[in-house]
């Protein structure tokens, strides 16, 4: 079997491209079992873990610990934003792409070869709950609305459901005709409880049952939306989206209408978060960092950021003048302070 490492400009790439990068391998079925697959190795403890590859990040549950996840099956952990540790135990060293925490000590990390993790200890050791060897579909979001109930998409419309807490999953359906193929991106809920997934060509999936029935919604935009975030401003649902070539797209009913917004920017943007009621921060590729102070409708450039793609940002914990951790595909960026985006 053989791994194949293919060099992207970082410029020209499409983001989920370089998350999707697939398992090249030869001499045995898709499903074998082999003792050289990486899901059937431990990640290994990196001098170097923090200038891993990092694809996904986010919070736990209270708030109080960074959670990032990456190439090699790495998973940074971070209590203050500032210094970062490896986990401790992680069951195998493939590429994970998506990390959810539904409370303190309770999370999932997701990624190739439909691999499934799960903590209970914040993040600290982990255990494999799901993997199928040589899956060309990864995983690219995985989202709970408790213990038990759960999502998980990813690419050619895959989309898996679980009932146990990610024991066990079976795969489902969220539309028929053009759109039930397409590339999924990113679960989120609002603050409604609405379930929205940005997917390619400008599709976004709807849910307003928990993910029994999904209506799809052309937002009008043509390239893929890689990222979201939901927040309520005066409170009203709203959602802004980010995709491809710089296109931001925002939402005032709860993901029902969308409304095209100037980003300034070509990069393609690939993260998203709300800092506060009004104040939200995008990442994307060539260092491109923006933010808006008015629920996003508008967004302007922020300087200081270099020019390593962003690919995942959160706010640290602690007080509102904490400032925003960064990722990327160099692995962790220095924080930026919050003065900066002031």
């Amino acid at each position: 079997m053989l791994r194949l490492s293919i060099t992207f400009s970082v410029q020209r790439a499409s983001f989920a491209m370089l998350m999707a990068a697939m398992l090249v391998w030869s001499g045995a079925a898709a499903g074998a079992a082999s003792s050289g697959w990486p899901t059937d190795r431990p990640a290994q403890l990196r001098p170097q873990a923090s200038t891993t590859a990092l694809l996904a990040a986010t919070l736990t549950g209270a708030g109080n610990r960074i959670v990032a996840v990456g190439d090699h099956g790495v998973i940074l952990l971070s209590d203050d934003g500032k210094t970062y540790r490896q986990a401790r135990s992680v069951p195998t060293r493939t590429m994970l792409t998506t990390v959810f925490f539904i409370d303190r000590q309770t999370g999932w990390a997701a990624g190739h070869d439909g691999v499934v993790l799960k903590t209970v200890d914040g993040g600290d050791t982990w255990r494999l709950l799901r993997q199928q060897y040589g899956q060309e579909q990864p995983i690219l979001s995985i989202w709970f609305a408790d213990a038990d109930n759960g999502l998980a998409v990813g690419l050619f419309g895959m989309a898996l459901r679980t009932a146990d807490g990610g024991v066990t999953w079976r795969e489902v359906k969220l539309t028929d005709g053009d759109a039930a193929d397409r590339h999924l991106y990113r679960i989120l809920a609002t603050h409604t409880g609405t379930l929205l997934i940005t997917a390619e060509a400008g599709t976004v999936f709807r849910s307003e049952d928990g993910g029994k029935h999904w209506d799809v919604i052309d937002t009008g935009e043509k390239g893929s939306l890689w990222s979201a975030t939901a927040f309520a401003e005066n409170g009203v649902s709203t959602v802004v989206m980010v995709g491809m070539r710089g296109h931001i797209i925002r939402s005032a009913d709860d993901g029902k209408s969308w409304q095209a917004i100037a980003s300034g920017t070509t990069q393609s943007l690939t993260d998203a978060d709300s800092l506060s009621e009004r104040e939200l921060v995008v990442g994307g590729m060539g260092g491109t960092l923006l933010r808006s102070n008015d629920g996003g409708r508008h967004f302007v450039a922020v300087p200081g950021a270099g020019d390593a793609p962003i690919t995942a940002l959160v706010k640290m914990p602690g007080a509102e003048t904490a400032p925003l951790a960064l990722f990327s595909l160099g692995g962790v960026l220095p924080p930026l302070p919050r003065a900066a985006l002031q």
